[in-house]
């Protein structure tokens, strides 16, 4: 399962068909369980697995996204909605909505929407296939999801909803193109899985997918192969910063397509 070497020699879609071929059965069948298991203190595993970095990871992204009174917000992956919060405090004037495949991250999302005043639309559904219409959003951010997707078909569904001119914001841990960044990481990511699996007292599903956790990154994209994938699908101005050796990247991208 690995693609590191010579994978800038593959097209884009026929690296997505070897994703999607590897761990079809994972995604289809696996992940919805996982999510399940984790969804009530995914936030908290995530703060303990990145060593305290989890909210200056997030701030960083935030840092990243402009808005303005009265747009309209989707964020794809929504999880426990903490982009989405983390925007209507940005900016209270937004409409924001937020579609995902898991009810019990979708559940711990709206009770957290709640606590604090703040209404998000929620949508629980398959995000290769947006049901909302073209041109529709002025912003879609999506954070720590792509490498259980295929990229290519969500980001271009992405880039049908969203307006001309609209934004697209990317965050996730990717591919290092160092190959000792990679191998040190993947040696912590592993031990971290496990650490945290204990912890929290993970159940079966999330215990039995540590290994796909390891094998879906290492088949992953580097940020510089991200932001050809973009261009490729038709975004401009692509802007891209990279955290930790290229660990963790962020995107952000405007929609070319006309009016």
């Amino acid at each position: 399962m690995h693609m590191a070497n010579g994978a800038r020699t593959i097209p884009f879609s026929e690296r997505e068909d070897i994703r999607e071929n590897s761990f079809k059965h994972v995604w289809t069948q696996e992940l919805d369980h996982v999510f399940a298991d984790v969804a009530a203190y995914y936030d908290r595993a995530n703060s303990v697995a990145s060593l305290g970095l989890w909210d200056y990871f997030r701030e960083q992204f935030l840092s990243m996204i402009e808005l303005r009174p009265g747009q309209k917000a989707l964020d794809v992956c929504a999880g426990t909605n903490a982009i989405g919060i983390a925007m209507l405090k940005k900016q209270p004037d937004l409409q924001v909505y937020a579609i995902d495949r898991s009810h019990a991250m979708q559940e711990v999302g709206r009770k957290m929407a709640g606590e604090l005043g703040l209404h998000i639309d929620s949508t629980i559904g398959d995000v290769h296939h947006l049901p909302f219409p073209d041109n529709h959003f002025d912003v879609v951010t999506l954070q720590f999801a792509s490498r259980h997707l295929r990229v290519v078909e969500v980001f271009t569904e992405i880039k049908r909803v969203l307006k001309p001119g609209g934004h697209f914001y990317h965050s996730d841990m990717l591919r290092p193109d160092n190959w000792l960044v990679q191998k040190v990481h993947y040696c912590y990511l592993r031990m971290c899985l496990t650490v945290t699996a204990w912890i929290f007292s993970s159940g079966p599903w999330a215990l039995n997918c540590r290994d796909y956790f390891m094998n879906a990154l290492n088949m992953f994209y580097s940020a510089e192969e991200l932001t050809d994938l973009l261009s490729h699908i038709g975004f401009r101005d692509i802007k891209c910063k990279s955290l930790m050796g290229g660990l963790l990247g962020y995107h952000k991208a405007v929609n070319g397509k006309k009016g």
